[in-house]
Parts: C-alpha cells; structure tokens; sequence
C-alpha cells in the first residue's frame, strides 16, 4: 500500500498551496519516508502518515482564515526527523533538518516557523514547558498527540512495549508523578504503567476545539480498554 497525498477538505482554511510548496511537500514525503521507513520505536513513517493526515483534518475544522496548511503539513511531515531518540544527539537532529529546510531554498519566515514547531513539539515526558506559539503549531501538536491515544495509542505501546523487552502489567509497580526526562526514557515502567505516566494526561494538553473532540473520544476508549484489561487480569470475566 502506498500512502496518496492528502486532500485537504473544502472547510476551513482559505489559504491555497502554490506549486512550489506542492512540489517541496511531495519532496519532503520522500526524504522522510526514505529516513523513517524501518524505524521501530513508534515513530515510522505510519506514525508521520497519520499526524500529517489528522494535522490537515484539525486545521479545515478549525476557524482561523489565517491558517497556513503549508506549514502544517511541513511541519508535521518533519516533526521527528530531528528528534533526539531517532539521532546521534540532540544537536546532529537539529542539524539535519535546519539542512533539509536550507537544501529545499524555503523562505526564511517560512523556515523559522517551521523550525519553531519540529524544535518544540514533543512532549518529553512532560518536561517540555514551551508553550508553541502559533495555530499551525497548536494544530501539528495536536495531532502528535492524538497519535499517542486511542486505539492507535493502545497498539503503539504494545508494539513498543514488545521491542524494549517491557512488561505488559505488573501490579507491585506504581505509577511515577515526578519524573525527569531520563527517568521516563529508562524503560522501568509497563506498558500500562505508560497509560497513567502518558497516555491519560495527554487530552488535557490538546489546544484546538476540534482536536478535544477527537480527545475525548480516544480517551475513553483508552479508560474502556483499561477496564476490560483489569477484569480479565483478575480473571473475573
């Protein structure tokens, strides 16, 4: 199956994409299907796939005339090319895609707001205070986020869960309230200890009115699974 470039729907935004920006968004495709492809920790070019596809779905419900879907959708292709986790360091990511964004010739003002988002985006943990600051930025957030719920959410840390040699439950384990960014990367958790350290606070930190929705939807599905999960844990059903 190959993925087909999204069509952005009627409503919302009434910003037009130029040729130019066609052009330099099917070559970003590319470049980070190329980079992502066979990447296992949850951030493969699905993952980039589906926020690329929900980023533009939460940007034509929303109400702002001033949206830039160039910038979402940019942004969100991009957005773990220059993560940490995926690079030799937090510098060499940074790199790369100050790289990609000079070898494409984007207009500086472009660049930087792209570069604001992809920098700033990922939660970390929680330890990531920077408030983004425009609507193109709130919205790609959003839609990163909402990758990490719902039924999506429940496979994804499975899968990872699976790959890091982590436990699916263990009931002496309690969720951590306080922890720093090296804590939450050590892999001392579960898979459902990730839904109370994560996954449950992340409808919470959603900015635009239609990513709530979608939110409170995936939520409750995450607190249905959860229910089930403990039933047929303790072997009542």
């Amino acid at each position: 199956m190959s993925s087909q470039p999204f069509v952005l729907p009627e409503k919302g935004s009434g910003k037009k994409m130029k040729r130019q920006e066609q052009l330099m968004i099917q070559k970003t495709e590319r470049y980070v299907r190329k980079e992502l492809e066979n990447e296992a920790s949850g951030h493969d070019w699905w993952h980039i796939h589906r926020v690329r596809n929900l980023a533009l779905t939460i940007a034509a419900h929303e109400k702002e005339s001033t949206i830039d879907p160039f910038v979402c959708e940019m942004s969100a292709l991009l957005h773990d090319i220059p993560d940490e986790k995926l690079n030799e360091s937090l510098e060499a990511g940074e790199r790369k895609v100050r790289n990609w964004l000079e070898e494409l010739k984007l207009e500086k003002r472009k660049s930087d707001e792209i570069l604001a988002i992809v920098l700033h985006l990922s939660y970390k943990g929680g330890t990531n205070k920077v408030e983004l600051q425009t609507i193109e930025g709130k919205i790609v957030q959003d839609a990163d986020r909402l990758d990490a719920i719902g039924a999506i959410g429940i496979a994804r840390t499975m899968a990872y869960s699976g790959a890091h040699g982590r436990l699916i439950h263990d009931p002496n384990k309690k969720p951590r309230e306080e922890m720093t960014l090296e804590e939450y990367r050590s892999g001392n958790d579960t898979a459902i200890l990730h839904f109370y350290e994560k996954l449950l606070k992340l409808k919470e930190t959603i900015h635009t009115n239609y990513g709530k929705k979608i939110a409170a939807d995936r939520h409750r599905y995450m607190e249905l699974f959860l229910e089930e999960f403990y039933q047929e844990w303790d072997g009542k059903k």
